[in-house]
């Protein structure tokens, strides 16, 4: 009690503006422009609002908690970038991924790769309840499929990252949907229903978009001399055989039976090792190297290396640089008030049912800018504002709705997030680039905007505790 004493200068909202605006400048100028590195960016962000923190009288030990407890809620997510750069390195080593790509070139027809790519991601997340592994798989076989059909990747990207992340939030099995329940105080079932009202329309959107834009890539207007070449160096470097799949039906599997994602990812990736010895005659030096720096190819074939080139965990690294330290600012943001003073004063704004739910997702995409964590962008608001839906008489499956949609699902836009780090250093293509093609994501929040100010869909308050299913 006495140490709380000491912070006799709780921050204005003037004062809390500063740190948003100098990341603002920093970002936008540092990164947009210069193309300096984000964490290094986020540092000085972080150490300015460091300094606004001392000035405040926050002691620095009280500001480290605030970061160390910060970065304590991104653990989970660092060890499955881990486990994800592991999965990817091991995969391409047993010829998992190339055998997927190899086939992919053959089956799939240019004019349909968009739309096939989105409905695949979405039923792949669905079942797996991972975005993150979606995209780190399948999607890096998609990834490939582009390149060699000539699909422009930004446009690739985005079907994949909409799929992934559509099939996420709507799968049980997901961290994301489970997590906006807890916080919101609805239910996952009744939740996931009431979000195909937004979503569902958003989702199919998009797919009648991918439809229509993929008529314009023509089999005809590609290289088969290329084609030819891709396919021809793939056969002759890999073994392909039935059993390569054995690495992802492990995956599904355990997501499937509801069994720990890490423990899944790393068995999996275990099976492709032996794979990758039994099939590929790859040697255990090879494979280790695969696992901690990515597969290494040497097919003498530039766009095939290129291609293959992916994984192991320190191609995760960086991504982990960016996590330590926008989870640094955004603890020093939460723990000096800050973060606090600037969602108090919109909340001056909510006085309607349409004015509560643009200040939900206001307040969503303002911490999923501000911290770049899809859970804090959802904890933070629903923590906040569920009161008001309860006073309102709204059901609480409309706050969890609307901050899983228009904070959870922005963050992977936002190119210094975590998840949008990770999509780029996955799948090789800048966040910026794929974010316009990734219709559903940004699709869904016009939509829940539009209920908001009609009241369509808007649940009214039934029980006291909507926790059970059917509230």
């Amino acid at each position: 009690m006495k140490e709380k004493e000491k912070y006799v200068h709780q921050p204005k909202f003037g004062i809390a503006l500063i740190p948003i605006l100098a990341m603002a400048i920093l970002l936008g100028v540092g990164y947009g422009i210069y193309k300096i590195r984000p964490q290094v960016l986020l540092v000085a962000a972080a150490f300015i609002t460091a300094c606004l923190g001392m000035i405040l009288r926050y002691p620095w030990r009280e500001m480290e908690r605030g970061i160390v407890e910060s970065i304590s809620k991104a653990m989970p997510a660092i060890l499955i970038m881990l486990s994800v750069g592991i999965l990817i390195g091991s995969w391409i080593a047993s010829g998992t991924i190339p055998m997927i790509i190899y086939y992919g070139l053959k089956l799939i027809s240019p004019r349909f790769f968009l739309f096939t790519a989105c409905l695949v991601c979405s039923i792949t997340a669905m079942a797996t309840g991972t975005s993150w592994g979606t995209i780190g798989t399948i999607g890096v076989a998609f990834i490939g499929i582009a390149m060699g059909l000539g699909i422009p990747l930004g446009t690739a990207a985005g079907a994949i990252v909409a799929g992934a992340y559509f099939g996420d939030k709507m799968s049980p099995l997901s961290d994301i949907p489970n997590l906006a329940v807890v916080v919101a105080g609805s239910n996952i079932f009744d939740h996931i229903k009431h979000m195909m009202w937004s979503a569902g329309p958003a989702w199919l959107l998009g797919l009648i978009i991918y439809l229509f834009i993929g008529f314009q890539y023509q089999g005809e207007d590609l290289s088969s001399n290329s084609m030819d070449l891709i396919l021809s160096t793939l056969e002759k470097n890999f073994n392909f055989n039935l059993l390569l799949l054995l690495p992802l039906i492990i995956v599904f599997y355990f997501a499937v039976k509801k069994k720990p994602t890490i423990p899944a990812m790393l068995l999996s990736s275990l099976v492709a090792a032996i794979l990758a010895v039994v099939f590929q005659k790859t040697s255990l030096t090879t494979i280790a190297t695969a696992i901690n720096s990515g597969y290494q190819p040497q097919t003498g074939v530039e766009a095939v290396d290129r291609l293959l080139s992916r994984g192991g965990m320190m191609s995760m690294m960086e991504t982990q640089l960016v996590a330590f330290t926008a989870f640094s600012f955004g603890g020093i943001m939460q723990r000096t008030g800050m973060l606090a003073a600037i969602l108090n004063r919109i909340m001056k704004f909510v006085t309607k049912t349409w004015s509560l739910v643009l200040t939900t997702i206001a307040t969503a995409i303002l911490s999923a800018l501000i911290t770049g964590s899809s859970y804090l962008s959802m904890i933070i608001p629903g923590e906040l504002l569920a009161p008001i839906y309860k006073q309102k008489n709204l059901a609480a499956k409309n706050l969890s709705r609307l901050i899983e949609e228009s904070g959870g699902i922005i963050v992977p836009l936002i190119p210094w997030s975590m998840a949008g780090v990770y999509i780029t250093g996955t799948l090789g293509v800048p966040t910026l680039a794929y974010l316009p093609w990734a219709f559903m994501n940004y699709i869904s929040v016009i939509i829940l905007a539009f209920f908001g100010f009609t009241g369509l869909t808007m649940a009214r308050r039934i029980r006291d505790d909507e926790t059970l299913p059917g509230s």
